[in-house]
This record gives structure tokens, C-alpha cells and sequence, in this order.
């Protein structure tokens, strides 16, 4: 395959996608209404959504439309999607294990059949429950019998963070397996605090990745499970918090929990691309190294970067480097061939 982007193949490990027929099941349980879908939005049970009441959700054609998809990654240069639900598919403020499965299984299931639409441009990125015990094994039948790529988690689940003891069987499963994962904020911190201006993404988000990563610091959860962990937006607020974390380690004892600082762990996870910033992205990758950088965009949404090959050649980094950003990074995780190709 040619790659679109010129020479150099590029992965955008931060996509989504709403398979209609996954939206359909909902509808039938009266936990969707898709009397918009033509003009674009998607109304969801907040139990689902994790948001307001039949709040209207963007539904761009290409998070159900296949064909639509392929066109507008050929237009960003962009070889293969890493497609994920978004955070409100995962039900991730249910309390109810139940309900929580009946919505993540079937996600699941549509996205397998959505992604083998293209097996040569999409890979999929399963969802689990999220803080209830049968979290692994869901990841096990993404990954066994579904075929998926890798994992796809919010920031929290079942009312509990992701440190919580119910969720070690899941890190200790995407360890050992060496697990591609993908992190997505699945809430903000205080939604009466960030309610307007459409300040829940624009800053809800980053802040609330920045808390959940600090607690698998602090909890020793990176330490006792080091997985291979992807975080939208390009951390959110946590690489600028380093300094602040590894000083409380140093100087408050109760902050004294690992045995290195939370830098240390920090600098081992992964970033995507989608901070919207050239300066911010190049503080990034000076911060944490382009061998820990990824493209990401969040396509299909508004919020997203349309144009993401040109924001990594953007930075002017040796070839190597953007090489690593757009492609080679991901791709040993998600079981793509490394780029041998050369730029035209």
C-alpha cells in the first residue's frame, strides 16, 4: 500500500466510531434516540453517556460510515485508524455491573464487525467495565476471540478510580500480555464547576487524566503493573505537573509511595499528539522523549486534529523522530510492521 501521507506512513492511535447497529441495540432498550442521526447528532441515556440527560452528541458519518472513514483518512494522510467508542459508550458512571456489561459487550461486538470492514486500514481498541471484576475477562475475549488490537479504558468506572484494588486482574492481564492501551477522560472533576463554555472537554478532560494517572502513581499501580499506556490529549494537565508531583514525593511523606519518583513512571507512558499546539507539542516531546509520543487526533469530532502529519512535521524534528511520532512507536504495541519506507 501507498501510504497517503507521502513516504511516510502515519497510525492515529486516537479515533472513534459509533456502529450504528451498536446504536440500534441501544434504541431498541430505550437507551438511545436516533431521530437525529440524519442531521448528525445522538441522544443517550445518561446511565450510558455519563453525561447530561439526552444531551445531543455529534454523530459524524464516518464514527458509523466506513467508506466516509477511509476518504478522510486518505485526505489527513493518515494509513490506519486505531478506533476506539468514545468515553460516552462506556456507561462508566453505572453503578450496576450489569447494565454496565449489557452496554461494553456489545460495543465490542459492533466495533469487531466495524473495523473488519477495512482489516488493511482499522484496528479496534476494546472496552472493558471498568471498576467491576469482570473487566479482565472482557479484555480477554476482545483480544482472544474478537480479534482487537488493544484496550480502550475511561478514567474511571462502577464509581471507583482506576487504582482500585478491583481492577488489578485487568493490569496485571495487560502487563503480561504487553497490551496496547488507550486512556480517554470519562469524566470530569467537578461537573458544576466546568458546566459551561463547553468546558467539560476543553478542560474538565486534562484535568481529570492528570488526577487518574497521579493515583496509579501514588498507589504504586504503575509501579506493580507497568503497561503499555497511551493518554489522549497529550496527558491532559500531567506533564506539566511532574516537577510539582516529584517534589511532594521528595518532601511530603505520605507522598513517599514508590520507589522512584512519579516522574520516573510518568516518563513511561505514552502521549498522543492532539495537544493543538505546536509549541505545547514540542515542550511534549522534549519533556518525555519522541519515543513516547504518538499521533493522535480524535477524529471524527470537532475537537480533533484535521490536519495531523503536518503538526508532526510541523516540529522540524530529525527524521527518525517523526518517523517514531507518527508510526514506529505505535506500532510494535498494536502489531504493525515497523515503517522500512522512505520519505518522497
Amino acid at each position: 500500500m501507498v501510504s497517503p501521507s507521502g513516504g511516510r506512513r502515519a497510525v492515529d492511535v486516537h479515533a472513534h466510531a459509533m456502529p450504528l447497529p451498536l446504536l440500534a441495540r441501544l434504541a431498541d432498550r430505550g437507551l438511545a434516540d436516533l431521530d437525529g442521526v440524519p442531521d448528525g447528532v445522538v441522544r443517550l441515556d445518561p446511565r450510558v453517556s455519563g453525561v447530561g440527560p439526552w444531551a445531543p452528541l455529534p454523530l459524524a458519518r464516518s464514527q458509523y460510515d466506513v467508506a466516509v472513514r477511509m476518504s478522510e483518512m486518505d485526505g489527513a494522510g493518515v494509513d490506519r485508524h486505531a478506533v476506539s467508542l468514545p468515553p460516552f459508550l462506556f456507561a462508566s458512571t453505572s453503578d450496576d455491573e450489569g447494565f454496565v456489561a449489557d452496554v461494553v459487550r456489545p460495543g465490542n461486538d459492533e466495533l469487531a464487525v466495524y473495523v473488519a470492514d477495512a482489516p488493511d486500514r482499522l484496528l479496534g481498541l476494546g472496552s472493558v467495565p471498568l471498576g467491576f471484576p469482570g473487566a479482565a475477562d472482557e479484555a480477554r475475549r476482545c483480544l482472544d476471540e474478537l480479534g482487537l488490537a488493544g484496550i480502550a479504558i475511561g478514567s474511571r468506572g462502577g464509581g471507583r478510580d482506576l487504582d482500585d484494588p478491583v481492577n488489578g486482574e485487568l493490569w496485571s492481564l495487560l502487563a503480561e500480555r504487553e497490551t496496547f492501551v488507550f486512556l480517554h477522560p470519562s469524566g470530569v472533576p467537578d461537573p458544576k464547576r466546568v458546566g459551561d463554555w463547553y468546558m467539560p472537554q476543553l478542560v474538565g478532560y486534562p484535568a481529570e487524566t492528570a488526577i487518574a494517572i497521579a493515583r496509579m502513581v501514588f498507589s504504586g499501580t504503575l509501579e506493580r503493573h507497568p503497561i503499555n499506556l497511551c493518554l489522549a490529549h497529550g496527558g491532559g494537565c500531567l506533564p506539566a505537573l511532574r516537577g510539582r508531583m516529584d517534589m511532594g514525593w521528595e518532601r511530603k511523606e505520605v507522598a513517599h509511595t514508590t520507589p522512584l519518583p512519579p516522574s520516573a513512571y510518568a516518563d513511561r507512558l505514552y502521549y498522543d499528539t492532539a495537544v493543538f499546539n505546536t509549541t505545547l507539542l514540542r515542550r511534549l516531546v522534549e519533556d518525555v522523549g519522541a519515543g513516547h509520543v504518538m499521533m493522535g487526533t480524535d477524529h471524527p469530532f470537532e475537537l480533533a486534529d484535521f490536519t495531523p502529519v503536518q503538526t508532526v512535521e510541523a516540529l522540524e524534528l530529525d527524521e527518525a523522530a517523526t518517523r517514531a511520532i507518527l508510526w514506529d512507536n505505535a506500532a510494535p504495541l498494536l502489531g504493525l510492521p515497523m515503517d522500512v519506507s522512505a520519505p518522497s
